[in-house]
This record gives C-alpha cells, structure tokens and sequence, in this order.
C-alpha cells in the first residue's frame, strides 16, 4: 500500500477496557450462511463484536457475476438481512460490527446499511479491487479478468474502529483480518507487535469457519455428545494475543482441543504462515482445555510479513454441461465404454469441444441387496467458449442411447442447458501498487499505512531455531493390525485455489510419532490413488498440535468454479484418506 502516515509502527492508542480481553463472535462462515447466527450470538451472552465472514474465491466470482447485471450489487445480500434484524440492538448495547461481506462494492453495502435508519455509524474499507489496475501483477495478467482482489489486513478495520464507527464493511480482506482488526483496535497494539498480531491470525482463523470449530464437519463423531446444530464460535482475545476459543452457553456441539486443531488445520499450507498483517508460525501454536468448551490458544509467534500481497484473480473460463449415465449390474466398464464410444459418436467426435472429462464413479456391489446398490455412474462434462457447442445439443444427444445403447440406460437428470464457469489464478502484487483505504462515517477517506515488512531492516524474523519443525523420533514398533487410517487420525480438508490440502491429527503422542513417520508423501499417493500419481505433494509437520499438513498440487485445477471432480473443493478428501486401510500398531488400536 502506498505510503501514507510514516509513522507506521504506531499504535493506535490506548482504550479504556480495563486490559480485558475483546469477545469476538462469529456469525457467518460462508456466502449462504445460518441467518439467525447474528441474533443467537448478539442475545446468548456478552460479546463485543460480531464478525462474519462472506467471502471466498467462488463467491468473489459470483459476486463478480451479480454486478455485471446491476452496477449496485456486488455485495453479500445475507449480511444485510442479518444487519436488518439486530443492527439497531447492536448500536444499542454497544456491540460493534465487522464483516468482508462488501465483496466487490463495500461503498454500496456501506449505503444500504446506512439506509436501514438504525444511527449506526457506518465505514468502509476499500483499495483492495485491482480491477483497474493490473499492471503490477505477477505474474503479469493476460486478458480482463471479471474480479481481481489483493486480500488486504486488519488495519483499516482497526482504524475505523478507533475513529468510532459501529459497523466496518470490507472488500477482500484476509479471514481472520475480521478478528486481527477488532483485536488491535480493542488492545492498541503496534504495527510491528508481530507475536500479538499472529496470536490473533490464530484466532481468526479457528472462528473465521463458524460452527466448524464447535464440532461441525469434525471427524470423531463420537466425541460429540450434543447433536444439536453447534453453537457459532467466540474469541475471546488477550492483549498479548493469546485467546480462548468457546461458544454460548447452551449452544449445540464441542468445543475441544480437538475441534479447534482441526479448524487450525484448515486450508493452510506450509507452517509459515503468510499474512499482510504478519507472518504466523503455525509451528509454535500451543492448545490447552481449559474448561468445558474452552480451549485456550497460546505461545504463537509472529513474524513480518512479505513484501506483496495475495491477489486472487478470476476469469470467464466458457461454458460447461453435464450428463450422468446410469449402469446397472453386470458388465460395468463394457457398458461405459460402449456408452462413451457411441455418445461421441453421435456427437460427432471429442474434438468439438474444448475439453472433455470421463469420469466412471462405481457404487456397485456384486449380487447387490437392492437396485440401487447394483448401479454406477457415468458422469460426461464437455466445456467450450461457445454456449451452443456444450448447451442442449450435447445434453439432448444423450438421449440418442436410450433406445440404441447399453442395456439399461437411464439418466440422473433430464437434458439441462450449458452454465457459464470461472477459472481461478492466484498471483500477488507488490504493496506499493496497492492503496488501502479507509471510509469514515463523516466521509473522511484515510490512507492506511503498512506495517514493517520482511524486506525492512527494522523488521523482526522468527529464526528458524525458535520454530518446533522437527520430525519426531521413531518409537512405535510391535505387531500391527490393518484398520482405518481414520481410527487413529482425525481429518480436514478443504481447497487452497487449485490445490488442496488435507489436516490430519492424532489424539495421542503415540499415535502422533506413528502418522508422522508414516505418512510421506509417497504413502499419500499410494494411499490416494491414481487421481494423483502425477502431482507434487508435500507434507508439513506439525508437531505441536499432533499433526501433519498434507497439499496436494494441481488436484482442482483452475479451482472449485472450474472443476469437474464429484467433490470440487476437496471437502471430502480427508475422510476418503481416513477410510483407507493401513497396517497400524496394535497398541494404537486399543
């Protein structure tokens, strides 16, 4: 960001909360999110903000998509459904407000809140939308992409809370920038606090997923003894960053060192943890129980952070369609590739279309007990830059088989019409070329100065002496019995553009030092199958939460918006990983 104030070590000064942490509350993990999260953490207990979290790289294209339509969308339209309902009781009780939810027009959403006749003081951040200015990109970008976000920090957030605003709206700001702001704001921190910084990235990255980190999507099932919907997540931040991860009373679900591990394990990749705000050392996280539902989070070290910025670039990819196959019974790869030779057949041949993908999905079973475990699918997806090449002419020739092809044939859905896709492209850009800045609700505009980075000589780095990134000793041997990888590892996975990457933590130090010198990155493959015998994959130690982080390369392509995997964003890799029989020492078993 271009240099404003350059005074940029300075902390926004001191606040008169008595040294008391900041509760930050969560109350959206996703686009498309529970809505009543808002009103269930605002009326179940105390809370000093509500955070909620609207944005990723899929909704950022399909933010991208509604304002090409209408110049004044572009924002999460959720958010201010939620804000309609308690922003009034927020203002009341003093509750501040930050979300990501202004995507691709912050301005706009900044308005419509301000339209809702609540007093509420209103600001925006904004700067982060290179839409206009793509020069300095790298690498450098080719064509016109429909969105272009370099993920900024917390700073701005924090500054607006400092000049009084009750809500702060974003564009593209890092997830846990939506707790690193509140927190530096409550706290008066410096620019350059990197460990109170990295505690908070911590923080905001466990909460940043909603109900995930109170038991949601978690691996060991029976950990959970409350079934009901988990409760939304709260941060309770300390002024040397540490924090306590819980939730309201009498809410559903968990929260143990367990949930929150998985949640820290979420979508990341190498330790080092790269932020605008601060490099995070996921290597130096500390968890501990400290009561029912209360996991305290400490010992994280920060670092700067680098000398550019994240960009996430979206492009109109063409157009796709889809047609899945029934195969019953016997003869399962003989029918599908009958099926596959006569569709494009009638088709007229594979090369008119841009791309073609095959994809055979068996559920079958031999001798099955009902019909329905008797049948495979057969999924066709074909992709062009031109709408009529994959619209109804290829769907409807599906139906050319129906009389004249294998025995049995059927559809999962009828023909269906071509829909537009996204390709994702990750780069980055250098700081200079980007100005952040902050709206305040008199309509003052302030530049929002950077922190130290890497490339400052005042800059302080964590030395690679300080990180815990050894592998640990062998010293699991004995006789071994083939299970489940899954019962002695739990598992989270998600996707990182067009990777993705899969958590896995074990319960017990035994168990640890046992998947940490088991799982290489050959084991994965073999273990993965052939989807990814040609991709580079890395595993991380974690050994500090139990755990090792495994990225996979290349698995989504262009990303979730473009792939044509049955899971396009990796959710459930990590349990199909889980599910695959290893030889495991007896002792682990139990």
């Amino acid at each position: 960001m271009r240099e404003g104030n350059p005074a940029a070590t300075r902390a926004l000064g001191s606040f008169p909360h008595g040294g008391r942490p900041v509760r930050i509350g969560n109350i959206s993990g996703f686009y498309g999110d529970r809505l009543n999260a808002a009103r269930e953490m605002l009326d179940g207990g105390p809370v000093d903000v509500l955070c909620g979290d609207y944005l990723a790289e899929l909704t950022m294209l399909i933010l991208a998509k509604a304002q090409a339509k209408d110049p004044d969308a572009g924002y999460a339209k959720t958010f201010l459904t939620q804000m309609r309902d308690v922003l009034a009781d927020c203002v009341a009780r003093g509750v501040k407000v930050v979300s990501n939810a202004g995507g691709l027009n912050p301005a706009g959403l900044a308005a419509a809140l301000s339209d809702l006749g609540t007093g509420a003081r209103i600001a925006y951040v904004e700067g982060d939308d290179l839409r206009g200015s793509l020069e300095s990109v790298e690498p450098p970008v080719v064509g016109k992409p429909v969105s272009a976000n370099a993920y900024l920090g917390g700073w701005g957030i924090a500054e607006a809370l400092a000049a009084g605003a009750d809500v702060v709206v974003t564009g593209r700001v890092t997830d846990a920038s939506l707790v690193v702001g509140p927190a530096a704001w409550w706290h008066g921190w410096s620019r350059d606090a990197f460990d109170a910084l990295a505690g908070a990235v911590v923080a905001g990255h466990v909460i940043e997923c909603g109900p995930q980190a109170c038991g949601g999507n978690y691996a060991f099932l029976d950990e959970l003894t409350d079934r009901r919907y988990p409760g939304f997540p709260i941060a309770e931040v300390e002024a040397d960053g540490s924090s306590v991860i819980t939730k309201h009373p009498d809410t559903g679900g968990l929260v143990s060192v367990g949930t929150v591990t998985a949640q820290l394990l979420y979508e990341i990749a190498a330790p080092a943890y790269l932020g605008p705000d601060c490099t995070t050392h996921f290597d130096t996280i500390a968890l501990t129980q400290e009561g029912g539902h209360r996991v305290r989070v400490s010992g994280v070290r920060g670092s700067a952070p680098p000398e550019t910025l994240k960009v996430a670039l979206n492009d109109a990819g063409g157009y796709r369609n889809s047609m899945t196959l029934v195969l019953t019974g016997l003869d399962i790869e003989a029918k599908a590739a009958f099926a596959e030779q006569m569709l494009f057949e009638v088709l007229g041949g594979r090369d008119r279309f841009a791309e073609v993908d095959v994809r055979l999905l068996r559920f079958d079973h031999p001798d099955a007990a009902s019909n329905a475990e008797a049948t495979a699918h057969l999924k066709v997806t074909v992709k062009d830059p031109d709408p009529r090449v994959v619209g109804r002419s290829f769907s409807n020739a599906t139906m050319e088989l129906a009389l004249g092809g294998y025995a049995g044939f059927h559809t999962t859905t009828p023909p269906s019409a071509e829909s537009a896709f996204g390709v994702y492209r990750p780069a980055a850009v250098p700081r200079s070329a980007v100005t952040q800045t902050v709206v305040l609700p008199d309509g003052e505009r302030r530049v929002v100065v950077d922190p130290p980075t890497s490339g400052d000589s005042t800059a302080s780095l964590l030395s690679s002496s300080d990180s815990n990134d050894a592998f640990l000793p062998h010293g699991v041997e004995g006789p071994t019995r083939r299970v489940p990888l899954g019962t002695v590892v739990g598992a989270r996975s998600g996707d990182k553009g067009g990777n993705a990457n899969i958590g896995l933590w074990a319960r017990t130090e035994a168990a640890h030092v046992w998947l940490q010198d088991f799982l290489t990155p050959d084991r994965v493959r073999d273990l993965l199958g052939p989807e990814v015998a040609d991709l580079a994959i890395e595993v991380h130690p974690l050994p500090n939460l139990r755990a090792v982080n495994v990225v996979v390369h290349g698995i989504l392509g262009d990303g979730v918006a473009s792939s044509t995997r049955p899971d396009p964003q990796a959710k459930g890799l990590g349990e199909y990983l889980r599910s695959r029989l290893v030889d495991v020492p007896e002792s682990l078993v139990g």
